[in-house]
């Protein structure tokens, strides 16, 4: 297959193109580099072994990504392109709603336009809510405007709502929704991790600059929470099994009885701040300094999934272990 992908000079599209190539597809990868770098292309081509098609494009801007349209023939589009920071969002959620909602909606005009009709989106275990009780299902369902603590996890809502109802009013097209829990680690090669412009907004690449000695210290925002250790809990999964997930994912295209897919990509296992900390500590060899701050707006307690329909379904599993996600973005943060 020939696959748009939106966003992907970024930490998960950059790691699903390469995963692509190696299992026979083609990617075409648009990218306003807003909170990515022209690096990652470079370093994709160099594991890929050849030339990435590459378009500067915000994804809002309708004229320009039409050009991308225009020129390729794409069999599916995958959407990484919105911003992605619980915390931030909070404080800037005009910005999230208008980009996010935006570039989706100038994604599916373009499709309806010019005959795509398989898209995948890069959706959030946020979309389940303050209330849902780990570990989550796809039964669990998704909510908007209620108990999703966050601009951000609205946005992943309104667009999940948005394709399915297109999927409804249009049977040609086929929508696959991915709810990502944690992503974490690096390309085993050290050439892509997450390295956001200005300062990280997640805990691991911040943890990394923390060991690397780039920052002084993690913040840790509360130590209050109905956990083991009063630090929030998560399912941190390794971004090269989130980008294999997706590979596994495209067999949906090619079943006829439904039109609209939903899948959970997790390990299924809940790891606390501290937890991961001590991880690192130990992937590293390096001490990681820490300060208990105020909680941080939009989070939970607890947020892990049962990824069993995945592993049903796609015959897909999340096979690398927290050792080798903090192993893995060591070596990245290093090199």
């Amino acid at each position: 297959m020939k696959i748009l992908v939106a966003g992907g000079a970024g930490y998960i599209g950059s790691h699903v193109i390469v995963e692509l190539y190696k299992k026979g597809h083609k990617a075409v990868c648009v990218d306003n580099l807003y909170n990515s770098k022209i690096k990652a292309v470079k370093n994709i081509e160099k594991l890929i072994g050849e030339k990435l098609p590459f378009y500067k494009i915000d994804c809002c801007d309708k004229k320009k990504l039409e050009t991308a349209f225009k020129k390729e023939k794409f069999d599916a589009v995958m959407m990484f392109q919105g911003y992605k920071a619980v915390g931030e969002s909070v404080t800037k959620p005009v910005a999230y709603y208008r980009n996010n909602i935006d570039s989706a909606l100038t994604i599916i005009e373009l499709m309806d336009k010019y005959n795509v009709h398989n898209v995948m989106f890069s959706s959030s275990a946020t979309v389940y809510g303050k209330n849902a009780k780990s570990p989550i299902t796809e039964k669990d369902k998704a909510l908007i405007l209620n108990d999703i603590t966050n601009p951000y996890g609205e946005t992943k809502a309104m667009i999940e709502k948005i394709l399915t109802d297109k999927a409804h009013a249009d049977k040609r097209f086929n929508v696959v929704l991915l709810r990502y829990f944690n992503p974490v680690g690096a390309h085993d090669s050290g050439l892509l991790g997450e390295d956001p412009n200005g300062l990280p907004n997640n805990l691991m690449p911040y943890v990394a600059k923390v060991a690397t000695g780039k920052l002084p210290y993690l913040k840790v925002y509360g130590n209050d929470y109905k956990t083991k250790d009063g630090t929030g809990v998560r399912d941190y999964i390794h971004v090269v099994d989130l980008a294999l997930g997706h590979v596994a994912a495209l067999k949906c295209y090619k079943k006829k009885k439904e039109n609209v897919h939903i899948y959970n990509l997790g390990t299924g296992k809940g790891t606390s701040v501290l937890e991961l900390v001590k991880a690192y500590e130990k992937a590293s060899g390096k001490k990681v300094k820490y300060k208990i701050v105020a909680r941080r707006a939009g989070d939970v307690d607890r947020l892990y999934c049962k990824p069993a329909k995945a592993n049903k379904e796609l015959g897909w599993y999340a096979k690398r272990d927290l050792y080798n996600m903090c192993l893995t973005s060591y070596n990245f943060e290093n090199k």
